[in-house]
């Protein structure tokens, strides 16, 4: 993903203007268009500007506007998805607007990219795209209102130098009732900001919650190595192991010790991803107790109490509100 160069936001009494710019391209976006049109009319007295009027493309990102979802007068939700809600694909009579339905969530798949709050909902109802039925319909629109809610929210990148990884790995055992397949979940932070992470449903069935889990710190291992080797190019190594924390300590014996592997010998690919960087020291393997496992978050939907503190934790922060 290529990195914005400019990223300024302006605030003159009562109106906000953020300005992206990358390279030549600029997006200037307000609370007040009279606000904005001061600001462009200044640009073009100093710079050869040429206003292409509201966004459509920026760094590779469409943007559409449209009133398909119908729900702007709707009450803001405080979380995204209802706890222990039991949605599948035969769940209820199916919905009379597929397409509709289609396009609001192809719309959500690209805010996951700065909101991380809402990838497990927008993951599970992205699901049942090809047949969806009135439930879904509904957990959309509380998606929906959860946005409403939070529109100044996206991610906080902290200007501290520590340079250091560490991850957080889980899993929600047989999450999908169609499938019973797991949900795994990681995500990964440098020194206090989050800058990778992942919600995704597992490629096969898990028989126990200690296999679900060690199948998600193979998960969170993959990417860590990855982000270990991009730091070596940018010529900022990382100067001690990553932590990954794990609520199952099942799952942590079975890497520490090698006897744990003749019992598991279904998983054996994944045992030596995470085993054989416990041995060579990329990785320390670290207990966490469940309600401080951020990537339960990315597993499953949460009440608000347990919700709110998970995404305080995620560095998530939302400009609107007072500091």
């Amino acid at each position: 993903m290529r990195i914005l160069e400019c990223f300024t936001i302006l605030i003159c009494d009562s109106a906000l203007i953020i300005v992206l710019v990358y390279v030549d391209d600029i997006i200037v976006s307000s609370n007040s268009e009279e606000a904005a049109a001061n600001l462009k009319s200044q640009l073009k007295s100093h710079l050869k500007l040429r206003d292409l009027g509201p966004a459509q493309y920026f760094l590779g990102l469409e943007i559409a506007r449209s009133a398909e979802a119908g729900v702007l007068g709707c009450k803001p939700s405080s979380i995204p998805m209802e706890p222990n809600q039991k949605l599948s694909q035969d769940d209820g009579e199916l919905y009379d607007n597929p397409e509709s339905y289609r396009s609001i969530i192809g719309k959500l798949i690209y805010l996951t990219i700065t909101r991380p709050d809402i990838c497990f909902a927008v993951g599970k109802l992205a699901q049942y795209t090809g047949a969806p039925r009135v439930s879904h319909h509904r957990a959309v629109l509380k998606l929906l209102a959860y946005i409403k809610g939070t529109v100044g929210q996206g991610l906080f990148y902290s200007s501290n130098p520590n340079m250091d990884l560490k991850a957080f790995a889980d899993a929600d055992l047989s999450a999908c009732p169609d499938s019973r397949r797991s949900v795994s979940a990681y995500c990964i932070f440098l020194g206090d900001s989050l800058i990778s992470w992942k919600s995704r449903k597992q490629d096969v069935v898990s028989r126990s919650s200690a296999e679900s889990e060690y199948r998600a710190m193979a998960l969170a291992v993959c990417d860590i190595l990855w982000v270990r080797s991009l730091m070596e190019d940018l010529h900022l190594p990382p100067s001690s192991p990553t932590v990954l924390y794990c609520d199952n300590e099942a799952a942590i014996h079975i890497a520490n010790n090698p006897v744990f592997h003749e019992r598991t010998k279904h998983v054996e690919r994944d045992c030596h991803t995470v085993r054989d960087r416990v041995t060579d020291g990329t990785i320390i393997l670290a207990h966490v107790r469940t309600e401080c496992q951020i990537a339960d978050l990315l597993t499953k939907a949460l009440y608000p109490g347990q919700f709110r503190a998970l995404v305080g934790k995620l560095g998530i922060s939302n400009i609107f509100m007072p500091a």
